[in-house]
């Protein structure tokens, strides 16, 4: 596995944090229900790239929807300053835990987020990326 991929991961914010986590960045808009900022050990909460509050609804974590919200998602992204933040992030710290809240480990945003993240740097592989776990 290429050193890039290894950099940034997706984690669920109901996971323990982990020494190896690195930088623990929240990517959701929202606060995950019952998780204390202590228990989180956040080191960013970035709300700026998460989905749009309208895109968010609209896709309402759906499987049938997934396609099109990844669409919709990656073109907010386009634009979105907060990715460049999250680049600046990934230099800086060498390894850095996108936490997300959503149950689904697949279709979810923070997957999205991750792969366009992966796809879209310097140097750039086919590399997905993976989870905490992998």
């Amino acid at each position: 596995m290429d050193k890039r991929a290894d950099a940034v991961v997706i984690k669920r914010i109901y996971e323990d944090p982990a020494d190896d986590d690195g930088c623990r960045v929240l990517v959701d808009r929202l606060w995950p229900r019952g998780v204390s900022k202590e228990r989180a050990r956040l080191d960013l909460w970035l709300k700026e790239v998460a989905p749009s509050p309208p895109l968010r609804t609209e896709f309402a974590h759906m499987q049938e929807r997934f396609a099109d919200f990844r669409q919709h998602y990656e073109a907010e992204l386009e634009n979105n300053p907060a990715v460049e933040t999250l680049r600046e992030l990934i230099a800086a710290n060498g390894r850095v835990s996108l936490l997300y809240g959503a149950r689904d480990p697949e279709i979810n945003h923070a997957r999205v987020l991750l792969e366009f993240i992966l796809r879209n740097s310097p140097g750039a592989g086919s590399h997905p990326g993976g989870t905490a776990g992998e």
